[in-house]
C-alpha cells in the first residue's frame, strides 16, 4: 500500500484536490489518503470545510506527491521556504502529481527544468513564467514526463488521476473506477478541450 500525500494550502481549489481523492480513495487496498500543510491545522477554504491537516514535516512515506492549485498558489510560489520544503518532498517522493496551478509551486522547485509540463490553461502564462526551462504544453489534457504527472485545470486532475491508475495499477481498474464515479473520462491527454 502507497500513501498519497496531499499538500494543502490556504484557498487551494477544492475539487483540484478532492477529485483525485475521489478516484484514489476507491483503491483502498492501493493507497493510504494523507494531508498535510505547511504548519499543520486547519486550512482555509470557500467555503469553508473545516478540512484538518498535519504538519508536512511529519511525512512518513514518499511514495506520491499531490499538489493542488489554487488561488493560494499566487503567494505561496513567492514563500521560499514553502517552496523549498516542497523541492524536499518532491525530490524523495516516487511520483509527484500536480493539479492546475499547483504545477507552478512545483515549477517554482525547478524540478520540472528540462521537462514537459501543463497547467491550468487561463493561467497558463503565469505559471510558464515561474520557469521558462520547462517545455510547457498547451493542448495537452495532461503530461507525463518520467515520474511528473501534471494535470491542467481543475477537473482534468480526475482525468489524470484515472490515467496514474490505469498506468500504475491497470485499465480495467481506471475503467471500473469510471463507471462507478458515472465520469466520461477524457483519456486523450494530448488533447485539452479547453486547450488554447
Amino acid at each position: 500500500m502507497k500513501d498519497i500525500n496531499i499538500i494543502l494550502f490556504d484557498y487551494f481549489t477544492i475539487l483540484d484536490a478532492f477529485g483525485p481523492v475521489e478516484v484514489f480513495q476507491r483503491l483502498e487496498t492501493h493507497y493510504r489518503i494523507k494531508f498535510y500543510s505547511e504548519n499543520g491545522g486547519k486550512i482555509k477554504t470557500k467555503p469553508d470545510l473545516g478540512i484538518e491537516t498535519v504538519n508536512m514535516n511529519e511525512i512518513e512515506h514518499y511514495d506520491i506527491l499531490l499538489i493542488p492549485g489554487g488561488q493560494g498558489t499566487r503567494e505561496l510560489v513567492n514563500d521560499g521556504a514553502f517552496i523549498t520544503k516542497i523541492r524536499e518532498i518532491a525530490v524523495k517522493s516516487e511520483n509527484v502529481l500536480t493539479v492546475c496551478t499547483g504545477s507552478a509551486l512545483l515549477a517554482k522547485t525547478g524540478l520540472l527544468s528540462g521537462h514537459r509540463a501543463t497547467t491550468n490553461k487561463m493561467a497558463f502564462q503565469w505559471v510558464a513564467s515561474q520557469d521558462g526551462s520547462v517545455a510547457w504544453q498547451r493542448q495537452a489534457r495532461w503530461v507525463v514526463d518520467g515520474k511528473y504527472y501534471t494535470s491542467s485545470g481543475i477537473t482534468a486532475g480526475i482525468d489524470m488521476a484515472l490515467g496514474f491508475v490505469e498506468d500504475t495499477i491497470s485499465t480495467e481498474s481506471a475503467d471500473k473506477i469510471c463507471s462507478a464515479l458515472e465520469y466520461v473520462w477524457n483519456k486523450n491527454r494530448d488533447n485539452d478541450p479547453f486547450g488554447i
